[in-house]
């Protein structure tokens, strides 16, 4: 019933907006969808995101105050240079009016530059570093699905006050692990906690060993892993082959994925708590949704937020486009700010200036193997983090769209 309303509100939105008066330049309205579809984030995003995106243009009907809808996807290989050559390829020779999804923080900032040049828009569902919101923001770029503030806030929050006050972090060599470890540390000794030290890893990596020996060494309580994807798999599985994890040290996942926790198997990560935007056994919008993406993916999966992020992005992308009656960047951008954004993925989400898309964030405690009741029956909401408590307060952004 949610989808269903859903999907008549956005047809209805796209024939109010007049077709008469609309203009979209090139006579079609094309979104490019950028991630990684080959390295360690294409479980978490990939294809799936490609998917997702599609979903969201059927949905709308396929087409713009008549206009058709395009949609092209390329590979960034986790790359900045890859990103930005492709970003600027579709811009200046491929008609592309707006550039979706966008997974690690590198590729992302690259990828903003270009799309603030051009005056386009970008929708950024899998990087999670706040500087996209800060000095890297822009009037025409919006960040969706999570940051690292709502990640500290979060899990860092609640192992510190469960008791975990000595951390040591394992830090992915990037700007998104450097912004991960930064934000938690700040939340951990906010909290009375302390930082004991903390080794940077290469990114992407097989072989943690000596990483985590220098963890072992430290003799915090809490191992951070300010990574993510398959680096925090490898690390975890690597842990436990150690024995550092049954020695008494516990570990900390500060970005994990529903995929992450599928591939790991119940046994592995139970009981670890994370923070998530979206869960697909929410209620009956995400348990719709979520159904008909696994089937498109050909079953046996569900998606992460990054996927729910990336369909949540582009419809709205969509109706802001209609409600502008153009896809010149600044316009859509300016309907984007004003619209609410109401569907499965969020529920009464706002875009601030800073480009920030605010909707409630989630802390879960992944199930014993005796409490899951079937397959990606993985997690227990343990408590909903309201929008503005996850995000960082505009009070503090470095943004020169915010007026203060």
């Amino acid at each position: 019933m949610v989808m269903k309303k859903l999907l008549l509100g956005a047809a209805a939105l796209a024939l109010s907006a007049g077709a008469a008066q609309a203009q979209y330049s090139d006579g079609k309205v094309k979104i490019g969808v950028l991630t990684d579809l080959s390295g360690t984030y294409s479980d978490l995003a990939g294809k799936g995101t490609i998917v997702a995106a599609q979903m969201a243009i059927d949905d709308f009907g396929g087409k713009l105050n008549g206009q058709p809808i395009e949609l092209i996807s390329a590979d960034h290989q986790n790359k900045a240079d890859i990103a930005s050559g492709i970003a600027r390829k579709w811009y200046d020779t491929e008609q592309v009016d707006v550039i979706a999804e966008l997974v690690t923080t590198a590729a992302a900032i690259a990828v903003r530059e270009v799309s603030k040049e051009k005056g386009k828009v970008d929708l950024i569902s899998g990087a999670a570093s706040t500087p996209l919101t800060n000095d890297k923001c822009s009037p025409t770029g919006f960040h969706w699905t999570y940051d690292t503030y709502a990640m500290a806030v979060g899990t860092g929050d609640a192992v510190v006050k469960n008791g975990g006050k000595t951390w040591f972090f394992l830090t992915a060599d990037y700007a998104f692990g450097h912004n991960l470890q930064a934000q938690t540390e700040r939340v951990v000794k906010a909290n009375g906690g302390t930082v004991k030290g903390a080794v940077k890893h290469p990114f992407p990596n097989s072989d943690f060993s000596s990483f985590l020996l220098q963890a072992q060494a430290s003799g915090a309580q809490i191992i951070g892993l300010a990574n993510a994807g398959a680096d925090t798999i490898n690390a975890i599985k690597q842990a436990k082959e150690f024995g550092i994890t049954q020695a008494g040290q516990s570990l900390a996942g500060l970005l994990v994925f529903i995929t992450d926790v599928h591939s790991l198997g119940l046994e592995n990560a139970q009981g670890m708590m994370l923070t998530t935007g979206f869960y697909w056994d929410m209620d009956e919008g995400t348990r719709a949704w979520s159904k008909r993406w696994s089937e498109k993916m050909g079953g046996g999966k569900m998606p992460s937020m990054v996927h729910a992020g990336t369909y949540s992005q582009v419809l709205h992308y969509l109706k802001a486009a209609a409600a502008a009656k153009s896809d010149e960047g600044i316009k859509v951008a300016d309907e984007m700010r004003k619209l609410p954004i109401q569907d499965f993925f969020a529920k009464n989400g706002k875009i601030r200036a800073d480009g920030r898309m605010v909707h409630d964030m989630y802390l879960a405690q992944v199930k014993k193997p005796s409490e899951s009741k079937g397959p990606w029956d993985y997690y227990k909401i343990v408590r909903t983090i309201p929008g503005d408590e996850a995000y960082q307060p505009l009070s503090e952004s470095t943004c020169p769209l915010v007026k203060k």
